[in-house]
């Protein structure tokens, strides 16, 4: 009993260092699933970087601030990912240009 207690506290440890070295990084997650961006808006603070991950098994898509007056990123096929560190406050839209019909997204920007 003892043993599984030392393990347990272990993992719990291991788990709070990695959720620290992350939230040190500021990195925010933004899944690419099902013709989606999850979650499709999300709201941070400046400085903060947003990592687009597209976890399809076989469609690649990509990230385009259109509004922005921006080319269209380049394709992220399975497992591919993309980061990009906003510094400035503001509303920042984005579509997959292939599939820009439905697949939007929204990044708010905060002090």
């Amino acid at each position: 009993m003892r043993r599984l207690t030392s393990l347990s506290l272990s993992l719990i440890l291991l788990f709070a260092a990695v959720n620290s070295a992350a939230a040190a990084d500021n990195v925010v997650v933004v899944e690419i699933l099902a013709y989606k961006f999850i979650p499709e808006e999300i709201t941070i603070k400046r400085g903060t970087t947003v990592r687009w991950v597209n976890m399809e098994k076989r469609q690649f898509h990509n990230v385009w601030f259109r509004d922005a007056g921006e080319e269209p990123g380049e394709y992220l096929f399975p497992e591919d990912s993309y980061e990009r560190k906003f510094d400035i406050p503001g509303e920042f839209p984005y579509v997959c240009q292939p599939h820009m019909d439905h697949m939007r997204g929204l990044i708010r920007v905060v002090e």
